[in-house]
């Protein structure tokens, strides 16, 4: 399964696929801006057991088995230990585009106000594979998408929990692939972040 190319069913019987996002931050790499990557998920059901994320760019390169921790490098990751949300870092989504962009864009520009508001820093890196591989890492406290793109987020997710990181939908129930938005923290921040985005919903 790819973002570009689709659903490719060579082998139905199998209860695992892998899903492909060749360039998560398309418009990034377009524009010779290094914030883009390739994201690459195993999926059993509706459950990621395998992520890996590469910037190559960076010659950063991040991977996950569930269960069994989450890596950059070759080094052990470990999510931020923020525990005040007006001490961190939240990297947001991009805006949308197209059909209905500007309704969506609303909530979004109102989220981006509450975090100014709030937070220390607001950062759109355009690429949800740097949102949550940074999450991991420590680079930033928490990453919201207004948005449930499989390709883009299943390996991020998997690696952002296997750090330590809550990710989470808007409910506040633990984030699934039919979830609405995602909302990824630092356990510290987890429960103010997501109150925040609830109150823009």
């Amino acid at each position: 399964m790819g973002e570009e190319e689709g659903r490719s069913d060579a082998s139905t019987d199998s209860p695992y696929v892998w899903g492909l996002d060749p360039i998560d931050g398309t418009a990034n790499f377009v524009h010779g801006v290094p914030l883009c990557g390739v994201s690459l998920a195993l999926l059993q059901g509706d459950r990621t057991v395998i992520g890996v994320i590469s910037l190559p760019y960076l010659d950063l390169h991040y991977s996950a088995v569930l269960g069994g921790g989450a890596f950059v490098n070759g080094k052990k990751l470990e999510a931020s230990k923020t525990a005040e949300l007006s001490k961190s870092i939240v990297a947001i989504g991009d805006y949308a585009l197209g059909e209905d962009a500007a309704d969506k864009n609303r909530q979004r520009i109102a989220l981006t106000a509450e975090l100014a508001a709030q937070v220390e820093r607001v950062r759109m890196f355009g690429s949800a594979a740097h949102d949550l591989a940074w999450l991991a890492e420590g680079r930033v406290d928490g990453a919201v998408v207004m948005s449930n793109k499989t390709l883009d987020l299943a390996a991020g997710i998997l690696i952002a929990r296997e750090a330590g990181a809550l990710v989470l939908d808007s409910s506040g129930d633990d984030h699934t692939m039919t979830s609405a938005h995602t909302i990824a923290a630092a356990p510290g921040i987890a429960e103010e972040l997501l109150s925040l985005v609830q109150s823009v919903l």
